[in-house]
């Protein structure tokens, strides 16, 4: 090493510090002059260029810089994008109590909020005008009946006339017709739930007048519901009853997946939407009607394509777009590759590439801004698809 240090001192004061030449003052003396020197410079240079060789194998090699990366292994799939519909829990189990002759509430024994069974009684109307009609009919109902049985008897008896006994006749069989209708009237006093399910609402309470089918108590069933959606017309071919659809009540953080039920087979002129519906089981009713919902419905799919994460593409100032790949050639090292790609279809931060990659690369993801072209690579981890 001190040799080949001292030889380097040598040959540069050789060149640099040798006292100056006289210059021939002739053409012929100059050009030879001119050569020499040249060819003294070509000697210098070649045992510079020797020194070089000699110094980088006595060194330590200088590392190359590594660069610590993700990669993705690329493969085709299915793309899928979706779009996002407002929609509502609705139930078709509700149904209004209501009195069928109206009249004063008597009796309540219905809260708001209780739960009541089919056949329960829920309220009692006054009945006191129906009542004494009943009791007037039976007065009358007495009399006619032995008024009857006379006529009965002198008929019999061939005393008397046909019209007189057919007229007590029909005055008794009148009076317990209209009796039975008094009865069925003085029934519907009682107001009986249709369903089983909670008193949602109570709209009118004892002692308050009750008109013919006013509602009295409305009664929700929430034991199984249904999610109800209007979807633009534009996505009509892109809906089929059978379909999943991923369901997200905001107000509960709560997700579902649930099949289409039901599409409605004509289009709302004022807004231009069809409507869907998704039955569902509701345990622990935690479903309420009409808490919101938002909808992801299948808008497109399109098969084998590579789709990559959005966020690794670059872009030059000429606007070309491109990613890094690994480049496996070099034995020693993984190393960068910059690959130019052309772009299709986007949704939730995934992309598809139509030109540049056919899905057999592994893809830098993680550290890829860092790169140029042909860098060396340290992989750290290869993350599955849905990290």
């Amino acid at each position: 090493m001190k040799y080949i240090l001292g030889l380097m001192i040598t040959v540069f004061l050789f060149a640099c510090g040798a006292p100056e030449t006289a210059w021939p003052e002739d053409l012929a003396g100059k050009q030879n002059m001119l050569t020499e020197k040249k060819n003294e410079l070509k000697s210098i240079n070649s045992d510079i260029e020797k020194l070089e060789k000699e110094l980088s194998k006595l060194l330590p090699a200088k590392e190359e810089k590594k660069f610590a990366v993700n990669v993705l292994p690329l493969e085709k799939e299915t793309f899928t994008s979706y779009a996002k519909i407002q929609g509502a829990v609705m139930t078709d189990n509700v149904v209004m109590a209501s009195s069928e002759t109206g009249g004063r509430i008597v009796s309540m024994s219905i809260n708001e909020g209780d739960y009541v069974k089919a056949g329960q009684l829920i309220a009692t109307m006054d009945a006191g005008t129906i009542e004494k009609q009943l009791d007037e009919l039976t007065t009358r109902l007495d009399l006619a009946k032995t008024v009857f049985e006379r006529q009965e008897r002198l008929w019999n008896q061939k005393i008397g006339s046909e019209l007189q006994y057919l007229e007590a006749k029909a005055n008794v069989e009148g009076i317990e017709k209209s009796m039975v209708t008094i009865n069925s009237q003085l029934a519907k006093k009682d107001v009986f739930a249709a369903i089983s399910g909670y008193a949602d609402r109570i709209f009118l309470k004892q002692g308050e007048l009750a008109s013919p089918g006013m509602p009295i108590i409305q009664i929700l069933n929430t034991g199984s519901v249904k999610i109800v959606a209007d979807v633009p017309e534009s996505y009509l071919a892109s809906v089929k009853r059978g379909d999943y659809v991923d369901i997200y009540f905001p107000a509960l953080d709560k997700e579902m997946k649930k099949r289409v039920t039901m599409v409605g087979r004509s289009i709302d002129p004022s807004n231009r939407t069809f409507k869907i519906e998704m039955d569902s089981g509701n345990p622990g009713g935690v479903l309420k009607p009409n808490l919101l919902a938002e909808l992801n419905i299948v808008d497109k799919k399109i098969d084998d394509q590579v789709i990559i994460p959005l966020e690794v593409i670059q872009q030059e100032v000429t606007g070309k777009r491109f990613v890094y790949v690994v480049d496996d050639t070099d034995a020693k090292m993984p190393r960068a590759k910059k690959v130019y790609v052309d772009t299709g279809e986007s949704y939730d931060n995934k992309i598809i590439v139509t030109e540049g990659l056919d899905g057999t690369e592994s893809l830098v993801t993680n550290g890829a801004l860092d790169l140029q072209p042909k860098a060396a690579l340290i992989i750290e981890t290869t993350p599955s698809e849905n990290e």
